[in-house]
């Protein structure tokens, strides 16, 4: 069975999966389930998850990993927030904050490629030793506390709804299309993949293996960018320890997803949908008042439940088939 076969068996794994969620929680809370607050609640929570999904995303198919998107995130919101709350509320004001989070992202993302890919530190740890000093600064940075009261050109990101769809959703449909169109229409895309697959051999193939990894932790890090800003206009203030309890949950949708840890596949509608999977069941297990912590540990079994059903397909994978 080719690898395409496989990245299909997990959009109908994943379809599958979605149905049954929508029929349990349709017999179970009928009439809140299907309320438009519910939806709307579940449009509010995928975007920030979901840029940071795609962050950590790039990095799993190169066969890496991003430990450091969180912390990320809340260092390019704390520059930004301290730029947005310094300067006039103007459009350039505005130009300003944006270039202030990409410099930093830019600043992270080459230091995490260097690591990995120059000094061939392994990516958990790299991306781990910059996660701790980097939570460690914005501590240091902050005081611990927030930056909040922001002008109405972050906040109105939030607040805005185009045809009735929220902004952020808008925005995360836009980053889905971008990252989309790297991934699998651009020259960057391919060779991305290609290290994932086998680096040495693309290496020996005339790939510049290090430039690409290096390419690829700073556009991690520019996704950060977009959802600290999200994130920012979402709560009205940016602070160190925001969205910790994202790290593991983003892991979690790109593997659900269909990207293989290991690099080499994967693609980002399978991200997508594992991320309206997984919000559809925390709405549907909150509503029900289920404990959060149940929430987690139904996430973990549904993710071992998944790669099982992917493993049953891995000897057909060494067949002349």
């Amino acid at each position: 069975m080719s690898a395409k076969k496989v990245k299909d068996n997990v959009e109908i794994y994943l379809s599958l999966l979605i149905a049954a969620v929508v029929v349990a929680f349709s017999f179970l809370i009928p009439n809140i389930f299907w309320s438009s607050a519910n939806f709307q609640s579940i449009a509010t929570q995928i975007p920030v998850l979901g840029v940071l999904a795609l962050a950590m995303a790039v990095t799993m198919l190169t066969g890496g990993i991003n430990l450091s998107i969180i912390a990320t995130m809340n260092a390019c919101g704390l520059v930004m927030a301290w730029v947005a709350t310094h300067y006039p509320p103007t459009i350039s004001s505005f130009v300003l904050v944006i270039l202030s989070g990409l410099a930093m992202a830019l600043v992270i993302g080459s230091i995490n490629g260097f690591l990995i890919a120059v000094v061939r530190v392994s990516p958990i740890l790299a991306t781990l030793g910059i996660m701790t000093l980097l939570n460690g600064i914005n501590i240091l940075i902050s005081k611990g506390s927030a930056i909040s009261n922001f002008p109405e050109y972050i906040l109105g990101i939030n607040s805005a709804n185009i045809l009735g769809i929220p902004a952020p959703l808008l925005v995360f449909l836009v980053v889905v299309a971008v990252v989309w169109v790297i991934l699998e229409k651009t020259t960057f895309g391919r060779t991305l993949y290609l290290v994932g697959s086998n680096e040495r051999a693309a290496y020996y193939s005339g790939i510049n293996t290090r430039k690409t990894l290096v390419w690829v932790y700073i556009l991690s890090s520019v996704l950060c960018v977009i959802a600290a800003l999200l994130m920012m206009s979402k709560l009205n203030s940016a602070k160190a320890s925001y969205g910790e309890s994202y790290l593991l949950v983003s892991i979690l949708a790109v593997v659900l997803g269909g990207i293989n840890p290991d690099g080499g596949f994967g693609r980002v509608f399978g991200i997508v949908m594992a991320l309206i999977l997984l919000q559809m069941l925390e709405s549907g297990l909150n509503i029900l008042g289920v404990s959060s912590y149940i929430t987690m540990a139904l996430w973990g079994s549904l993710l071992l439940a998944f790669i099982f059903l992917k493993g049953i397909n891995i000897p057909q994978l060494f067949s002349k088939s």
